[in-house]
């Protein structure tokens, strides 16, 4: 008889589209540094370029009039964190993650890096077991909603982007991005970022998991008020 916990991966494992051949890969990809020394973050790594190359490939073959610049903003959307957190909510990996008592109290289950790191471990543990094909079949299958709604007049651009295009038409100079605060454990920062804008009166600063998502969003919030206004 299957205990609970390998009642929970084989659930875990349906909706992934993938069956382990040995479940310790995916207990060590749902194994965050805080509950044990035998963590997930080299198979982080590894999925990190494996999800990369596998979008760009698709990319390039689906799309072969687009220039580097459209296909890297393609990418961009479809392995920003936030897209990779939403997708494991998707797949319900919250639910399994194996997190130190103190990540568990603050709510890592549903932590955007967390889950996101989650998900490229996974991608990690596959490729290692089965290599670059079947994992690549799985970001697709993951991936499918998303990479079928993709159509060249939908590339959007980032917020950074458009502010900097925005100054620039009207002729005045680029904004200024200065890190003001650091928070948090070595693996764990936030990051505030505070924004000198000359079409707004005073800086803007915002937060986030790292540098350029806190550039993003004091960029947001800018354009945010300009629309406003």
């Amino acid at each position: 008889m299957k205990s609970p916990e390998e009642k929970q991966l084989r659930r875990l494992k349906d909706r992934l589209g993938y069956s382990f051949v040995d479940d310790a890969r995916l207990r060590q990809a749902l194994t965050h540094r805080s509950a044990s020394s035998h963590h997930n973050e080299r198979l982080e790594f590894l999925g990190d370029a494996v999800l990369e190359l596998a979008i760009s490939g698709y990319l390039y073959q689906q799309f072969p009039t687009l220039d580097e610049g459209r296909l890297s903003r393609f990418r961009a959307q479809l392995v920003k964190k936030q897209s990779l957190a939403d997708k494991a909510r998707s797949l319900k990996i919250g639910q399994h993650l194996r997190l130190g008592q103190g990540e568990r109290s603050s709510g890592g289950f549903d932590r955007d890096s967390i889950l996101a790191d989650s998900l490229e471990a996974i991608l990690g543990a596959i490729y290692l077991e089965a290599g670059f094909e079947t994992a690549t079949a799985s970001v697709l299958s993951w991936f499918e909603v998303e990479l079928n709604n993709l159509a060249t007049d939908q590339v959007h651009k980032d917020p950074k982007t458009r502010l900097q295009e925005l100054l620039q038409a009207e002729g005045l100079p680029l904004p200024e991005y200065k890190v003001i605060g650091i928070e948090g454990k070595e693996h764990e920062q936030t990051f505030s970022v505070e924004c000198v804008c000359r079409l707004v009166d005073e800086p803007v600063s915002a937060n986030g998991d790292s540098i350029k998502q806190a550039e993003q969003q004091a960029a947001a919030t800018i354009l945010g008020r300009l629309d406003a206004d």
